[in-house]
């Protein structure tokens, strides 16, 4: 069974070089490009307040400084972070970091609707009627299919 399986494996990668299928441009992280650092400023005290701010040659650019607080060791933190997207879209974070999450702030995160939302004609006429049908039930008016079975103790 295990020569099996081996030969199967050994026939499928041999296979695979066999279709030079198209693979997607991935820029690596490890691209052998070097990129000038402009400033690198970091600042951490004993207290375990912390500041750095750095910029690249490239457009990279990350401020964030943060605080510990309480006894149990969390850090609130805050800070930006900008770039350029790889299709030439200019990319500014504004965050804080604290007991409530991560909270980014950006012109290109989706912003939830308002609420309340409108909401549509149908959906209202629909609440009606069945404020109305409930209406009817407590009075013991509604007879027929929307009646419910005592059968089963509906409330």
């Amino acid at each position: 069974m295990k020569l099996i399986i081996l030969a199967l494996l050994a026939t499928a990668a041999s296979a695979a070089t066999l279709y030079d299928a198209p693979r997607p441009q991935v820029r690596a992280l490890d691209s052998g490009e070097n990129v000038a650092i402009l400033r690198d400023d970091r600042l951490i005290d004993d207290e375990g307040k912390y500041n750095f701010d750095f910029e690249t040659a490239n457009g990279i650019s990350v401020s964030e400084s943060g605080s510990p607080v309480g006894e149990d060791g969390a850090i609130n933190s805050a800070g930006s972070f900008s770039y350029t997207a790889p299709d030439g879209t200019p990319v500014h974070v504004e965050f804080v970091a604290d007991e409530r999450g991560f909270q980014p702030q950006s012109d290109l995160l989706p912003v939830a609707p308002e609420f309340p939302h409108p909401i549509p004609d149908f959906v209202l006429e629909q609440i009606a009627f069945a404020a109305e049908e409930d209406a009817a039930r407590a009075r013991g008016e509604l007879r027929g299919a929307s009646q419910p079975s005592s059968r089963y103790g509906a409330p």
